[in-house]
């Protein structure tokens, strides 16, 4: 991916040398946190003040400094600026010409091991997400080498050891595709949809709005590249070998041998790489309805 020499967002906050060290541990106390942080960012529900009060039962957290910025370290985070002020870019230009609205953009922490959020505190195996209470994303950068060393998306080494420079772009721009669905509403009318549904149902819904999300990293990618001529060979099959690698099927087979389609929540690895594609083929955000097209539901 051609970045160098861009605009740099000043919404990134760097944690990596200010880490968090969770008193809870790995306890009953810390698998409550979690839980409630799963919970919270699912259905959007505030839970900060009863992770408080867990966390409270054992050993505060603490933030610990280790130490500057070794140079591979400052590389990513140049990198990490540019392509969140991409997405600023770019859907600052859309929310303006096709919703009329002004874009509101998220902030990005990037953290080793754990983060306070605004849903509560919350550990790098969750993988990257995207918190609505405090509508900021959460990246620890180790993702992308478990990205390259156990789920096979072994492409361009641009970054310091990562698994090519797309692939975390395209899994930046999923998770701000989040916070566009947190501006536009979709999130919240998806909550009140599900709300007293079965598991099942609701996993049927999630799998959409994170399809929709891959939608959008793949409009993110469309545009970038109309704005900035931002996307080089090979970057867009890195993105469908890395949304393949992360379906929920090609997960479920590597971990247990089979897949169980009912407990989906993101979508099988066919899904995401179409889903993806089409948002980067058509660069046209209203065909990125994932509810209507895959459910046959309108959420407005």
């Amino acid at each position: 991916m051609d970045w160098q020499g861009r605009r740099q967002s000043t919404n990134v906050e760097d944690r990596r040398k200010t880490s968090t060290v969770a008193g809870i541990g790995g306890g009953v106390g810390g698998l409550v946190v979690i839980g409630l942080l799963v919970f919270s960012l699912l259905t959007g529900t505030d839970t900060s003040q009863l992770v408080g009060l867990v966390e409270g039962i054992g050993t505060p957290s603490t933030e610990v400094t280790t130490g500057q910025l070794t140079e591979d370290e400052q590389l990513q985070l140049d990198y990490v600026e540019t392509i969140l002020a991409d997405t600023e870019d770019v859907w600052t230009k859309i929310f303006k010409e096709q919703f009329n609205m002004v874009y509101e953009p998220p902030k990005l922490v990037l953290f080793t091991g754990y983060v306070q959020t605004g849903s509560g505190m919350a550990s790098a195996d969750m993988g990257p997400f995207y918190s609505p209470a405090d509508k900021t994303v959460y990246m620890d950068l180790s993702f992308f080498e478990d990205m390259g060393n156990e789920y096979g998306a072994q492409i361009k080494d641009e970054i310091a050891g990562k698994s090519g420079d797309f692939v975390v772009a395209y899994v930046i721009a999923h998770e701000v595709g989040h916070h566009v669905q947190n501006l536009l509403g979709t999130s919240d009318a998806m909550y009140l949809r599900i709300e007293g549904k079965s598991e099942e149902v609701a996993n049927e819904y999630s799998v959409c709005l994170e399809l929709q999300a891959d939608f959008y990293a793949g409009i993110f990618a469309y545009y970038d590249n109309k704005l900035n001529s931002a996307i080089e060979a090979g970057d867009i099959d890195a993105a469908v070998i890395a949304a393949e690698a992360i379906g929920d099927d090609t997960l479920q087979k590597n971990a247990q041998g089979y897949a169980q389609p009912d407990t989906f929540t993101h979508g099988t690895s066919a899904q995401r790489a179409e889903w993806f594609k089409k948002g980067y083929d058509t660069g046209d955000v209203t065909q990125g309805d994932t509810f209507k097209e895959i459910l046959g539901v309108d959420l407005q």
